[in-house]
């Protein structure tokens, strides 16, 4: 089974940006969807956004669309989201996850592997 480990996360202001990283170790990295979710403190963990197994297909929640943006790096195992605009809403602990399937999905039970997560506080 793979394994996730985020990196980035920190406190920044309201307006601000982040990058996160995960890194995925492991064979098969390449062939499986990854997705990004979030968890704030008394909530349910929510879908971010997700990428296809080839990079080229990307969603997202209506609460990030133009302000994050997924890619991956196949050659290097990782998956990265770039968060801009950042509200205080954003703030919660950010998890990756490896998909079962190569396309989109955005269901938690879809995503077979998962990291510790990353916590990102963003300040008003």
């Amino acid at each position: 089974q793979v394994q996730l480990v985020e990196s980035g996360g920190g406190l920044v202001q309201a307006g601000g940006s982040l990058r996160l990283s995960c890194a995925a170790s492991g064979r098969g990295f390449s062939n499986y969807a990854m997705g990004w979710f979030r968890q704030a403190p008394g909530k349910e963990r929510e879908f971010v956004g997700a990428i296809g197994w080839g990079g080229t297909s990307t969603y997202y929640a209506d609460s990030v669309k133009g302000r994050f943006t997924i890619s991956r790096d196949n050659a290097k195992n990782t998956e990265y989201l770039q968060m801009n605009s950042l509200k205080p809403e954003d703030t919660g602990v950010y998890y990756c996850a490896q998909s079962k399937w190569g396309y989109i999905t955005t269901q938690l039970r879809d995503f077979a592997s998962w990291g510790q997560g990353t916590q990102v506080t963003v300040s008003s």
